[in-house]
């Protein structure tokens, strides 16, 4: 069950990536890289770009890397 503390916590990740990735739109990251910029979990920050590739908002290129669809 997810409280509304997670829910919150979860908005603020997804609106925060989405900025960075706004901000530098040549930004490139894996997995790895996303992890250690937003002090996550592997497992947790694959899911939040995982959600980000599902909307539309980034796409993943080859050796695993997350961009913005228009940065290619």
């Amino acid at each position: 069950m997810t409280n509304l503390t997670q829910t919150s916590t979860s908005e603020d990740l997804t609106v925060r990536a989405r900025a960075e990735f706004r901000e530098m739109p040549g930004m490139c990251l894996t997995t790895a890289q996303a992890a250690r910029l937003w002090q996550l979990s592997p497992d947790r920050a694959e899911e939040l770009l995982s959600e980000l590739v599902q909307s539309g908002f980034l796409v993943r290129r080859e050796g695993q890397r997350y961009r913005l669809p228009s940065a290619v």
